[in-house]
């Protein structure tokens, strides 16, 4: 059975659930392109892999892009959230 909310928390938004859920996918699919780049270019790995075609730029590209992406979304949820917050506050 699950407690009510009490009176001093604020319902979690949809934009906060979408925010927060992207920035986590963002990063998990960069930490697995990042294990990909190093099992294909290490000892016994994948002695064919030519990494300038291909989808390696793409891996490549995501390793170097998606953290600071996923950054920037979580400091807009975190802002998003102190912001309302303060609003909430401000009106009691």
């Amino acid at each position: 059975m699950s407690t009510p909310p009490s009176a001093g928390d604020l319902p979690v938004r949809r934009i906060d659930r979408v925010l927060a859920f992207m920035s986590l996918g963002l990063l998990v699919l960069s930490v697995v392109c990042f294990f990909s780049i190093i099992i294909a270019s290490g000892p016994g790995g994948l002695e064919q892999a030519d990494f300038a075609t291909g989808f390696w730029p793409v891996v490549t590209l995501i390793v170097y892009i998606a953290p600071p992406i996923a950054f920037a979304l979580l400091l807009t949820l975190l802002i998003m959230t102190f912001v309302r917050r303060g609003r909430a506050n401000k009106g009691r």
